[in-house]
């Protein structure tokens, strides 16, 4: 018997594709082309996996950063005197008193106690939220004891807490600690003071808390972007609970031969195929950071190169219930922790974020020329705004000869225009009589900036108002 087969469902003997050219007969792939597709395939689960995966990298390599001076689940690192370029960690404020910390919850629940008027959050080690803590979080910033539960606890649950429960037994967390009238003091005070750590079965015992100054100290939160990448989420993978990540991910994984209770061991045909793939998805992560393609990452799309870090509005980067991934690669890859606090509308509170990483003309920001940034009159804020410049290869603080690398309306010294307006001015040296308007930058480096309004105003959202272009003087 014969019939009519559409061409659409058969394979000619010769395919020419990306790869080279595809053999077979009558649809059978000859074995060099099997060859072909399976090294495809397998270098294709690498990129995804980096990509998809970052977020589990970024608060491993937070965790470890934090051990490597000496910071244990009963000892904190505060940046006393702010964050400054020593630390290596993705684009922070540094305008705050700010305390990292993790846990780990194997041997049952812990309390953490956290004082008034701080703000922070904590994720778990996929970087997915849990709780907000202080002002944002159920405490409203008067401070309190929360208590953060292990996978699949089901043991008693004491009132007086806020109860927190994690998918992973790994926890991080960070705070944020405020200056009153320019002094971080108080705030330091209150963290060395108030906030502890116990195990719950210890808290009429608790143990005492140590806290270890980061300001003006190396250490590296980043996660590796070459093969040592998949070494670290391996690392997540035994840690954790098979069940705290989603099974497709796990999949993805598996084809990589990353899977828990078994040792990671790629040959060599292997290992060079995801060096392969951990620079290719290091180079796509840049791009959709540096480079975005999706008008929805643009707060006015068309018109300006400033970038917005939650498209979508989602901390969750889900739009009309599509997650939208790159976007959520885009993020990871700059940022560290996660909270729907840092992506919904609240006027006169909480905070907003516009990235630029190229100029008016849309070339990259080069650290040996010099820009101004024109800010309009009557900046929306109810507390205030602040520009960092961060390193484009770390993605951290820039490292000039500024102690203080950030311009900040909260210091006083920034300098207005007649009208209310503020030209602030990026390059190695300040151009005469601009000094305090002036953020350094290095030659033979790029570099790129963040805007933080803290409290935004409707016009921030409404977009009545609107930062200028970085354009380069000539």
């Amino acid at each position: 018997m014969r019939t009519q087969i559409p061409a659409s469902i058969t394979t000619p003997d010769t395919v020419d594709t990306s790869l080279g050219t595809l053999r077979y007969f009558d649809g059978l792939p000859d074995a060099r082309t099997v060859r072909k597709v399976y090294d495809n395939l397998d270098l294709m689960r690498g990129v995804d996996v980096f990509l998809n995966t970052m977020s589990a990298a970024s608060a491993l390599a937070n965790i470890e950063g934090l051990k490597s001076v000496g910071c244990d689940m009963f000892s904190a690192v505060i940046h006393e005197n702010r964050v400054d370029a020593k630390t290596l960690l993705l684009t922070p404020n540094t305008q705050t008193a700010t305390l990292w910390a993790f846990l780990n919850l194997k041997d049952g629940p812990i309390v953490v106690e956290v004082p008034p008027g701080v703000l922070g959050l904590a994720d778990d080690l996929w970087m997915r939220y849990i709780i907000d803590l202080g002002l944002a979080g159920p405490d409203k910033g008067k401070g309190g004891k929360y208590l953060f539960l292990p996978p699949s606890y089901d043991g008693p649950v004491p009132e007086n807490y806020f109860v927190a429960r994690s998918h992973t037994y790994h926890v991080w967390y960070g705070l944020r600690g405020f200056a009153v009238k320019g002094d971080l003091g108080p705030a330091v005070k209150a963290f060395k003071e108030q906030f502890k750590v116990y195990p719950l079965a210890r808290k009429t015992n608790p143990p005492a808390m140590r806290f270890i100054n980061g300001s003006g100290l190396y250490f590296n939160t980043i996660h590796s972007t070459d093969f040592n990448f998949f070494k670290e989420i391996n690392t997540v993978i035994q840690e954790e609970p098979v069940d705290a990540a989603d099974p497709e991910i796990l999949g993805q994984l598996a084809a990589i031969g990353i899977v828990k209770g078994q040792p990671f061991a790629p040959d060599a045909r292997m290992k060079k195929i995801l060096t392969e793939a951990a620079a290719i998805a290091n180079a796509t992560a840049r791009a959709l950071t540096f480079r975005p393609r999706d008008t929805a990452n643009y707060f006015y799309p068309g018109e300006s190169s400033w970038t917005e870090p939650f498209v979508g509005g989602s901390h969750e980067f889900i739009r009309n219930n599509v997650r939208l991934l790159d976007a959520r690669a885009g993020f990871f890859f700059f940022a560290s922790g996660i909270s729907p606090a840092m992506a919904v509308k609240i006027v006169g509170g909480g905070s907003q974020y516009a990235m630029a990483t190229v100029d008016a003309e849309r070339n990259y920001l080069d650290g040996g020329k010099t820009y101004c940034l024109h800010l309009p009159p009557k900046i929306p804020v109810n507390n205030f705004w602040s520009l960092i410049p961060y390193d484009t290869q770390t993605r951290s603080v820039l490292q000039t000869d500024q102690r203080d690398t950030a311009l900040t309306s909260e210091s006083g010294t920034v300098q207005a225009n007649a009208d209310g307006s503020v030209d602030v001015y990026f390059g190695p040296k300040a151009p005469a009589g601009k000094e305090s308007n002036w953020i350094q930058t290095v030659p033979g480096k790029g570099w790129f900036t963040m805007l933080r309004l803290y409290g935004a105003l409707e016009p921030w959202f409404d977009k009545t108002w609107r930062p200028g272009e970085i354009k380069l003087l000539r």
